[in-house]
């Protein structure tokens, strides 16, 4: 994406089935388990690199032992900085006890982070909150086991103040008005009344109190927990918890909006953001992953039994598509075949914008994570050559000769790699005249493969977002190689609303299409349309969040799909580039066709799939008319 977004998060989990005498017998050391747990986190770097946590949890400690432990870390390399520090503990820990790698007992009294379940996570930061403070996994703790909870989380809440409001109203005071700290406090509250519920029950039944805590940690049903604190959520979710008494769970909200997969068998049970995170790491195959169904939890009991739950009806499935055209990693199966699909289903679109010419178009892509969707185009071309062959061969008939046939069969599409991405380049200059000069460096181009003033130029890109870096930077180089066009081609179809899921798209002055569509407005003097959406908005505001609708759908009903394409096309045409610039966007149509499985698609039809959604919309509207840069919930 040359327009670069970003995301929340990667969850991992990992609970170990097994004493850690199995593991050093079968694996050669205690550590195995935490080794993929390092894997599994660096196999999801893509999904968050402003932070990174790991929890953990020991079973059976005696009291006065640490049994929770947690590193996190900010810095750049975050991954491997809580694992250096780990691995520091545990090289302290062993120089204390020879043999220690060995020592079931020492290790489960002794060294740290020889836990029996763990929890990692990476984090993007939105919205400027880079602190440490702001990392998962946050933890709620307590002298009683049963009421220590940590938690982390792929979210974000629409309604963050409603749920704020409900602690305020049974009487806490939370330290902070964040997202995640709001929800632990949110599910904290409810783990705390099933303590006490279970409290009342034991102590009614004539057991002490020191007997009562065994049996509170015996008996604790996650379910309800999960189902009290999740009712009042609005928002895309994919949660993950771990109880001080070793009790695990992962939640999923009711639409599927973010991803969430599992694998159990008897030595662990696993789960992470991505499929084929899990794959890698453990070495399993695609069927053997389970992926966790919306509106269901994952409960691992303490005793290591696993079961999947209903906590909320599920609703009309949203599972993000953007998961599927740019986030997730592109080595699972159905991802890399749809991929290639929304290219290869691109390719009557873009054959129109080069007039059909294809012996004077070079066809590329930029960046590298829209080379699936160039291989589907690439596909969807030769398809179309191979057509045409066999139809010039029965045009010829029986009397075409062997240089007619060689010529014919010769045709092929012209496919180079144009731009390659600097990574070692870093723009430190902030002065914008010279910064887009410096960012227009950080692309190397293959000269020699374009023909000046006759080749056409087709780039495919996974989205065009903002069009900041096209206009500035990729443009003005492609430029610079002389085709007689540059088509520019996005997998993904116009982002035209913001997002309120855990993608960081919140602004809607922000998305080129939506300036596309102002602009036309005032181009045709419908100046009076912008001021009556703001009206509409203002007046969905003031009615219940259920009864909201999305106003904002308006501003783009007078004008077809290929026109607001055209209006982003002269947007992103610089004055002083000569090519004649065209763009082409996916259809919604053809992303749906795509992906089945993830019609997701807010951001690109306005169709949001939680009442929270038309909330944050008509909100973004406003702020755009205010000229305000806030966050729109």
């Amino acid at each position: 994406m040359s327009d670069a977004i970003k995301h929340e998060c990667g969850i991992a989990m990992l609970r170990l089935l097994k004493p850690a005498g199995y593991y050093i017998e079968k694996y050669g050391s205690w550590s195995y388990p935490l080794k993929r747990m390092y894997l599994m986190m660096e196999k999801q770097h893509n999904r968050g690199q402003d932070g990174a946590g790991l929890a953990g949890i020991k079973l059976d400690v005696k009291a006065g032992s640490r049994y929770l432990f947690r590193q996190r870390s900010n810095e750049p390399d975050a991954i491997k900085e809580i694992f250096r520090k780990i691995n520091q503990d545990t090289i302290l820990a062993s120089d204390r006890h020879p043999g220690a790698d060995v020592d079931a007992d020492f290790l489960r009294e002794e060294m740290p982070f020889a836990c029996d379940i763990y929890m990692g996570h990476l984090r993007y930061g939105t919205f400027g909150n880079y602190n440490i403070d702001y990392v998962h996994p946050f933890t709620r703790e307590n002298n009683w086991r049963s009421r220590t909870l940590v938690m982390a989380g792929n979210f974000n809440m629409t309604n963050v103040d409603e749920v704020f409001e409900h602690l305020i109203e049974i009487g806490q005071s939370p330290v902070d008005y964040s997202d995640t700290v709001t929800i632990l406090e949110n599910m904290g509250h409810f783990l705390d009344e099933e303590n006490e519920r279970l409290y009342r029950r034991f102590k009614g039944e004539g057991y002490s109190k020191r007997e009562i805590t065994p049996l509170i940690e015996s008996n604790i049903d996650l379910v309800p927990v999960l189902r009290s604190a999740a009712r009042r959520w609005d928002g895309g979710y994919a949660m993950a918890g771990i109880t001080g008494y070793g009790a695990g769970f992962l939640l999923r909200d009711p639409s599927g909006i973010r991803p969430l997969f599992y694998h159990a068998d008897d030595e662990f049970v696993i789960a992470a953001s991505e499929r084929p995170v899990i794959q890698t790491a453990f070495r399993k195959r695609t069927d053997q992953i389970e992926e966790l169904e919306p509106g269901m939890a994952l409960i691992i009991n303490r005793d290591g039994t696993v079961s999947t739950e209903r906590v909320l009806e599920p609703d009309t499935p949203a599972k993000c598509s953007f998961e599927r055209i740019y986030f997730s990693r592109g080595t699972d199966k159905s991802i890399y075949r749809e991929r290639k699909r929304m290219g290869e289903l691109l390719t009557p679109a873009v054959l129109k914008a080069v007039d059909w010419d294809m012996e004077n178009t070079v066809f590329s892509y930029i960046p590298n994570t829209a080379e699936s969707a160039f291989f589907g185009l690439v596909k969807g071309l030769e398809d179309y050559l191979n057509q045409y062959k066999v139809s010039e061969i029965i045009r010829c008939g029986d009397n075409i000769s062997r240089e007619e046939l060689e010529q014919i069969m010769s045709a092929r599409p012209r496919i180079e790699k144009i731009a390659v991405k600097d990574v070692k380049l870093r723009t430190f200059i902030t002065e914008d005249s010279e910064r887009d000069d410096m960012v227009a460096h950080v692309y190397d181009v293959t000269y020699g493969v374009i023909r000046r003033g006759i080749d056409n130029l087709v780039v495919i890109d996974d989205s065009i977002v903002r069009g900041t870096t096209l206009r500035n930077s990729i443009i003005k180089i492609l430029d610079g190689l002389d085709p007689k066009r540059i088509v520019v081609v996005s997998s993904s179809p116009q982002i035209r609303y913001p997002d309120c899921y855990g993608i960081d798209m919140t602004r809607l002055g922000d998305f080129i299409a939506f300036r596309a569509a102002i602009g036309l407005l005032k181009e045709r003097g419908m100046e009076r349309l912008i001021d009556e959406v703001a009206e509409d908005c203002r007046r969905e505001l003031e009615k219940p969040v259920r009864e909201m609708i999305n106003a904002v759908k308006r501003i783009y009903e007078p004008f077809t799909y290929s026109e607001i394409s055209d209006k982003v096309a002269e947007i992103l045409h610089p004055s002083d580039v000569k090519s004649d610039v065209r763009v082409v966007y996916q259809t919604v149509e053809n992303l749906h066709a795509a992906a089945p499985g993830n019609r997701g698609d807010w951001y690109f039809s306005g169709n949001y799939p939680t009442p929270g959604g038309n909330r944050v919309a008509n909100r973004s509207y406003i702020n755009f008319i205010k000229g305000v840069g806030q966050r729109s919930y």
